[in-house]
């Protein structure tokens, strides 16, 4: 995709606003911190931008997806993960509140979901699940807002 297509160029949006990118780099990385398993991480932040049609974000997290050796499958059948069968039950509660926060003005954060996320995850790492949650769906409305053109697609399955 051409960079033609960018309302403002990623690299653009950095710079002017280096502050707000720092924030949320740092978020990211209390996130890779707090132990969370990063195949889980990279999988929510697919499918949360999937949801909002985030072509750079989308890219950008299959890339470092393959990167750290992601089950293809996984990445293959993220979208339709309810009926897919080769999801774990601590990535579907992940995908099921992550796909809830997502859309909160629709469906808001039933009860049910919460419980079954509980049953899954410590409450530290909900809390930080939640947080990642939040930082990709603030990535997508940039990438969306800014129409940010996707990086070029990498293949392999180590960094």
């Amino acid at each position: 995709m051409s960079t033609e297509h960018a309302r403002i160029a990623y690299l653009s949006f950095t710079k002017t606003a280096p502050e707000v990118y720092a924030a949320l780099l740092a978020m990211g990385k209390a996130v890779d911190d707090s132990g969370l398993e990063k195949p889980l991480t990279e999988l929510i932040k697919v499918r949360v931008s999937q949801i909002n049609g985030c072509a750079f974000c989308i890219q950008y997290h299959l890339n470092v997806a393959r990167q750290i050796g992601m089950e293809p499958v996984k990445l293959d059948l993220v979208a339709g993960w309810r009926d897919a069968g080769v999801f774990s039950a601590r990535e579907q509660a992940a995908l099921a509140w992550a796909e809830c926060l997502t859309a909160l003005a629709t469906q808001g954060a039933p009860d049910a979901v919460y419980e079954t996320l509980q049953s899954q995850f410590t409450e530290t790492e909900v809390t930080f699940l939640t947080v990642a949650i939040g930082a990709i769906n603030h990535w997508n409305r940039l990438g969306v807002g800014l129409r940010f053109s996707p990086p070029p697609p990498r293949t392999g399955s180590h960094v």
